[in-house]
């Protein structure tokens, strides 16, 4: 909870991990912990899990608590640490937002209700009750409009941002650029917002956004990492050249839907002790596996400024 205080501390790539599972389906905890700390000696410069590349919609509550408590004790304050705490169910919510609260994480990340198609009103509501339960904790909204079925308006972001000391910021999952400019508008430039579109990392950055929660970085951490400590150290043409070098593992990600091929990558990288994904998902066909493999040779100038050839622990300082 190094970072709790200080919301803009938040800022960079944050990586939101995939939920490492064993080959007969169980939460692999210990993969969890190496992954987690892996990404941090490549470079990641915070975690984040329970997103969608998570698969949290197929983990019982007490699956992403189980989660939540081992990376927050393989981070230990090294870097920010902000995990996906939202469901469907209000209860749930506030269960496992208490759960990270007491976990020690430094903000949560807050799901728009899915499948309910909640109006604004419901959803001014839905994140004020959130609020008001854990007001010394930092509270981003997650909107990710594909997924959920329901899109948050920048008016009700702002009035949230107002209203609240402790909603700090969104990361906005939308391919509506325009929305992101509105969003900033309406709440005012002390909004934190991060990208959850990879190929639209960079151009928030420039709006004025704070970071990427992107699944990119999965795969490449370094170089996630490194584009945004480009534009932040003001080196624009450097940040733009590894946005454009990115595009074959951006491409890569959604060859099936994600995470399955970052799960497959990092298994064949030897990240992973798996590479299964829970029901509805399915292992990736052998059409996909032969696309993805096409990818990676586009993309290994990319690749290759990773360590990920090699086995965690041996990148973890502690280790």
């Amino acid at each position: 909870m190094r970072f709790r205080n200080d919301p803009r501390t938040l800022r960079g790539s944050i990586v939101p991990l995939v939920t490492p599972f064993t080959e007969t389906g169980d939460l692999d905890v210990e993969g969890l912990r190496k992954l987690t700390s892996w990404q941090i000696a490549a470079g990641s410069h915070g975690i984040s899990i329970g997103g969608s590349t998570g698969e949290p919609s197929a983990q019982d509550s007490g699956e992403r608590g189980d989660a939540i408590r081992a990376v927050a004790t393989e981070v230990a304050d090294r870097v920010p640490f902000m995990p996906g705490t939202g469901s469907a169910r209000l209860d749930d919510t506030l269960e496992l937002t208490g759960l990270a609260y007491d976990a020690g994480a430094d903000a949560v990340l807050i799901v728009t209700p899915y499948y309910a198609k909640p109006t604004q009103r419901g959803l001014f509501q839905w994140y004020s009750e959130v609020a008001r339960s854990f007001p010394d904790l930092p509270i981003a909204i997650y909107n990710v409009p594909a997924r959920s079925a329901v899109d948050i308006a920048p008016e009700t972001v702002a009035d949230l941002f107002l209203a609240f000391d402790n909603v700090v910021g969104i990361k906005e999952t939308t391919k509506d650029f325009e929305k992101l400019s509105r969003l900033i508008t309406a709440a005012g430039p002390e909004l934190l917002v991060w990208s959850g579109i990879e190929l639209l990392g960079l151009p928030l950055l420039a709006l004025g956004g704070i970071g990427m929660i992107s699944a990119v970085a999965n795969i490449a951490p370094t170089v996630v990492a490194a584009l945004f400590d480009a534009f932040d150290s003001g080196d624009v043409a450097r940040a733009r050249a590894l946005h454009y070098r990115l595009h074959p593992l951006v491409d890569l990600l959604f060859v099936e839907t994600n995470p399955a091929p970052a799960k497959w990558v990092l298994h064949q990288w030897g990240l992973l002790g798996s590479e299964m994904v829970r029901s509805p998902l399915v292992a990736l066909s052998s059409r996909s596996r032969a696309r993805i493999a096409e990818l990676l040779d586009e993309a290994q100038e990319v690749t290759d400024a990773n360590p990920c050839r090699t086995r965690p622990d041996e990148h973890d300082p502690r280790a």
